[in-house]
């Protein structure tokens, strides 16, 4: 996951986020579904290392992740991935998960996370480089990309602004086709607000894009993804989320979807 924009009201525990992941074309990739093994998630999932980039469970946790885009490449000596599928399959707070994580840092490459709750209405970010201490998120509009939250980047604040516009009120089929347009932005920053990573400038540029499509890097947007959490009746709140695949060639591969309320007590699908 390369791109995240998220408005977040905790008070009555509203949530839209939007999000794209970029990834080689290669790596094997399962699109969004609930899982077999892991029966009450439901993903997209990385085939090659079994984890996942952003993904919600029936308990209406929901959890999502970008790397930290350094000038070296560096291995860590566990999956980013898996610590998405760990929060969902979980019930260990927000709080201590988060900072159990970020103890066991040194393990993964740079990475940012989020994991949320939706019946203790808390949203908590945290990354494994300076800066990125475990946090709860208070009301507001964030974005994310390969650098640490609402770090400046063109493409964080071009769809964050985007975000901003979109009535917040609606159900997923009102919000889906604009944040849709938004996450299809393929416009390159200009070359003097690019950031400076450590990668090469005519490779900064072909990232800067919200959508990205690389073929001669065999590398683009792959998943975009639209969740939407809004109260719906007394003491509940609908989930709702999407994904759209994409391939090599930029074309829509397929659209997942699911929703089901998180009451009080249970699930009601």
């Amino acid at each position: 996951m390369c791109l995240i924009a998220f408005s977040w009201q905790p008070e009555n525990g509203r949530l839209l986020l939007l999000a794209n992941r970029d990834e080689f074309y290669e790596r094997p990739t399962a699109h969004a579904q609930w899982w077999t093994d892991y029966s009450d998630i439901w993903a997209g999932r990385d085939l090659q290392a079994g984890g996942t980039w952003l993904g919600v469970n029936r308990a209406g946790r929901f959890a999502a992740l970008t790397n930290i885009r350094e000038g070296e490449v560096t291995l860590g000596k566990r999956s980013r991935g898996e610590l998405v599928s760990g929060f969902l399959s979980s019930n260990i707070s927000g709080a201590d998960y988060l900072k159990q994580v970020l103890r066991q840092g040194s393990d993964y490459a740079g990475f940012n996370l989020l994991v949320g709750d939706i019946s203790q209405r808390e949203l908590w970010y945290g990354a494994n480089r300076a800066g990125g201490e475990a946090r709860l998120l208070p009301l507001g509009h964030y974005g994310l990309s390969n650098g640490l939250l609402d770090a400046p980047w063109p493409k964080v604040q071009r769809l964050k602004q985007g975000l901003i516009d979109i009535p917040k009120g609606g159900a997923l089929a009102d919000i889906e086709p604009a944040a849709l347009q938004l996450l299809s932005d393929n416009q390159p920053a200009p070359v003097e607000q690019l950031p400076n990573t450590g990668v090469a400038p005519e490779l900064e540029r072909l990232l800067s894009a919200p959508f990205i499509h690389c073929p001669h890097l065999n590398y683009g947007t792959r998943a975009q993804t639209v969740l939407c959490i809004h109260p719906s009746g007394i003491d509940q709140h609908k989930l709702e989320v999407m994904e759209r695949t994409r391939g090599a060639d930029g074309t829509v591969l397929a659209t997942n979807s699911t929703d089901f309320i998180k009451a009080a007590e249970h699930i009601l699908r």
